[in-house]
């Protein structure tokens, strides 16, 4: 697949960092690799986009982005193959998502060439930064804010858009342990919780540290009228295996539309795996888990790719899961997942991007 690429003023590092990568040993967006992508939306014109040597950005104290949090991101991935060729997984999806938060949030739409084509030329560029070895890859982080310098509360009139990488490993050491949470909402109806802004991140980590300091990983958020369904958890979708059928909670105005999740619940269709999109009872899968009905609970998104959970935390109770197997679906998905972004299978769907 190729895309028209604007064209993009480069200006290399004169001395590469790659020697600081250390395939067995990566810690999660704490290294970024040589270059990044940056280009300014001014008054609704883009202009040229510039690859810079990676580094620190200047802005006015006045910046509107900081005072009225117009700002978005996605989370993507790069691989390399058996053959070193570096390959994307379903970057347009990313870009669709993308321009539907800025249309929330009231910013610039980027054009494709920009997106599309500054991804691509990036990874070029730094490809010796796309980590071999299982369950490695390089995470992509196309962001964008608000730059005008003004304070009142109006939607800006200019945007910086950037990519920025980072070499990733496994997200989670072991099977996560989550709590329901049932008194503080990620996201209500009619609000920005299908768009990926950064206030939604933020307006998390509160509760999430409560969680923290009760022993549990991560939560699993539930809607914000009764607190009787699952919606989300912190940094995925979240999916159940119930009586062998695979079920998750529709999408919504209040959930993320993860393109992790749409891959399996397509992948599971492959396998004749029955899928259910639908409201999910907390009450439901608690009691499965109890009487053995529910035998996987299992997070879905970019950084973590498939995380089955050990534990389930609901009103003062830890509801353990039994242990993943070879045979667990979650297991499989993930499996056939890597398989196809990693080139080892053919890619039937459609969905590597080869740069």
């Amino acid at each position: 697949m190729e895309t028209a690429t604007m064209n993009i003023k480069i200006k290399l590092t004169e001395q590469s960092r790659v020697n600081q990568l250390d395939p067995n040993n990566i810690s999660f967006g704490t290294l970024f690799t040589d270059h990044m992508l940056v280009a300014d939306c001014v008054n609704g014109e883009w202009q040229t986009p510039e690859i810079l040597p990676y580094g620190d950005i200047a802005y006015n104290p006045a910046l509107a982005s900081l005072h009225y949090g117009q700002s978005i991101f996605e989370g993507m991935k790069a691989f390399k193959n058996e053959d070193d060729e570096v390959l994307m997984f379903r970057p347009l999806e990313n870009f669709k998502r993308f321009n539907i938060s800025a249309e929330r949030m009231c910013m610039a739409q980027v054009p494709e060439e920009i997106f599309i084509g500054g991804l691509e030329e990036l990874l070029r560029i730094d490809s010796a930064w796309v980590p071999k070895g299982e369950d490695n890859s390089l995470y992509l982080r196309p962001f964008m804010f608000a730059s005008d310098v003004y304070l009142g509360v109006r939607p800006s009139q200019n945007y910086r858009f950037m990519i920025i990488m980072s070499p990733a490993g496994k997200y989670y050491s072991t099977p996560p342990k989550v709590k329901v949470e049932t008194e503080y909402i990620r996201a209500a109806p009619g609000g920005v919780g299908y768009a990926k802004c950064a206030g939604n991140y933020a307006s998390s980590l509160y509760p999430a540290k409560l969680a923290a300091e009760q022993g549990y990983t991560q939560l699993l958020w539930t809607d914000a009228i009764e607190h009787k369904y699952f919606e989300e958890s912190g940094t995925m979708n979240v999916m159940f295996v119930k009586d062998g059928k695979l079920i998750t909670p529709a999408v919504s105005t209040t959930i993320l539309k993860g393109i992790t999740r749409d891959t399996l619940l397509q992948l599971a269709k492959s396998m004749n795996i029955e899928v259910e999109e639908r409201r999910v009872p907390v009450a439901e899968i608690i009691e499965g888990i109890a009487n053995g009905s529910v035998t996987e609970v299992f997070g879905a998104g970019t950084a973590v790719v498939v995380s089955p959970f050990a534990a389930i935390g609901f009103e003062g109770r830890d509801y353990e899961l039994p242990a993943i197997t070879e045979n667990s679906l979650s297991t499989r998905l993930k499996n056939a997942l890597n398989d196809i972004r990693t080139g080892k299978v053919a890619d039937t769907f459609g969905w590597v991007w080869k740069v």
